[in-house]
């Protein structure tokens, strides 16, 4: 299964609810990664999509401890559990976890691909990612060239859960 992130050079990825920057080119490699797959999100990331519609041409499964949400072309469940079941007709590879924190920290341990946008920046934020570059059972195996948006500079790395 696929995790697929942003970060800052804090590895902050939100403040108050919403990404920390728009990147055209981030974003066109989510939709590359993700298109025709399924993802796996919380209530408030769904939310945060253009009028809090799910993802067109995925399979949209949105995790919520509120027995009654509901939302048009979206599967919605109550727990990681259910989540995976969700999605069991999907290839491991064809799976993405896109947020929010809570569902990252839930689920980190059940993936084996990160996908991570490192942007070189520091944002105010208040919600975070764990530091992979801290932790011995991730590894870099692919990185970008550095690309520029306005002042910005950002990579893209794959990061792979480390075999034992």
């Amino acid at each position: 299964m696929n995790l697929i992130v942003a970060v800052d050079n804090q590895w902050a990825i939100g403040y108050q609810n919403k990404l920390l920057v728009s990147i055209p080119a981030d974003q066109r490699f989510f939709r590359d990664e993700t298109m025709h797959k399924a993802v796996i999100m919380g209530r408030k990331t769904l939310e945060s999509f253009p009028g809090g519609q799910p993802l067109k041409q995925r399979l949209n499964v949105v995790v919520t401890t509120d027995r009654n949400y509901k939302v048009k072309d979206a599967v919605v469940v109550h727990s990681i559990e259910e989540a995976l079941e969700a999605v069991k007709d999907f290839a491991s590879e064809d799976i993405f976890v896109i947020g929010g924190a809570s569902i990252y920290k839930q689920m980190l341990d059940l993936c084996d691909v990160i996908h991570v946008t490192k942007i070189d920046y520091k944002y105010t934020a208040d919600t975070f990612f764990p530091n992979l570059d801290e932790r011995k059972d991730w590894v870099i195996t692919e990185e970008s060239d550095e690309h520029t948006y306005y002042d910005l500079t950002y990579v893209f790395c794959k990061y792979e859960r480390r075999k034992a």
